[in-house]
């Protein structure tokens, strides 16, 4: 799996940038091997929950995170394009409070690697977008908790042109200083 890794502004989430064979029949790439993952982007994980997910234009989710079993995830685009948001919840990290931000779509790509104690989301950019959710633990209702999406204090550059989509428990987030984080 001859892949790029390309390093964000914070240092533990990365940008996966596959090797595509094109030729006459369309293309190929690996999409995940799990000996490359551990000696090229993060030892000590192993998956075990793939989510899929289908989205329409304009529609916004999280920012999500589990509190007690952390979940690490690799996030994929299979059709369209999202702008996917990692926030560092890690009260001992230098980079706390910090996001990073990378447009992921079915033209580039790319996945995300979101290391355990991040919250995520995304902003569909296109009509619709179909998102694969590779996680290192299962997802438990319990245990999850969202981040206020424009919490001022955290100042996501969503890059919106017009007010999104948001239901459920992503309509409902707390600020960053009322959240638990790790």
């Amino acid at each position: 799996m001859p892949c790029r890794i390309r390093h964000t502004n914070i240092r533990d989430v990365k940008i996966v940038e596959p090797h595509i064979a094109n030729d006459a029949r369309g293309l190929f790439f690996d999409s995940f091997d799990q000996e490359w993952f551990e000696e090229n982007v993060a030892r000590g994980y192993t998956f075990v929950q793939d989510q899929h997910m289908v989205f329409s234009r304009n529609v916004l989710t999280g920012l999500h995170y589990q509190i007690q079993q952390p979940r690490g995830l690799l996030l994929r685009v299979v059709t369209g394009e999202v702008f996917a948001v990692a926030l560092d919840l890690r009260r001992w990290s230098v980079t706390f409070g910090r996001w990073v931000g990378e447009r992921i779509s079915s033209a580039n790509n790319w996945q995300m690697w979101i290391p355990p104690g991040f919250a995520y989301g995304f902003h569909v950019r296109s009509d619709v977008a179909e998102i694969l959710v590779r996680a290192t633990s299962k997802r438990i209702a319990t245990f999850e908790r969202t981040v206020c999406w424009n919490d001022p204090e955290i100042n996501i550059a969503w890059g919106m042109k017009s007010e999104p989509i948001v239901t459920g428990p992503s309509a409902n987030g707390a600020g960053l200083p009322a959240v638990e984080v790790y």
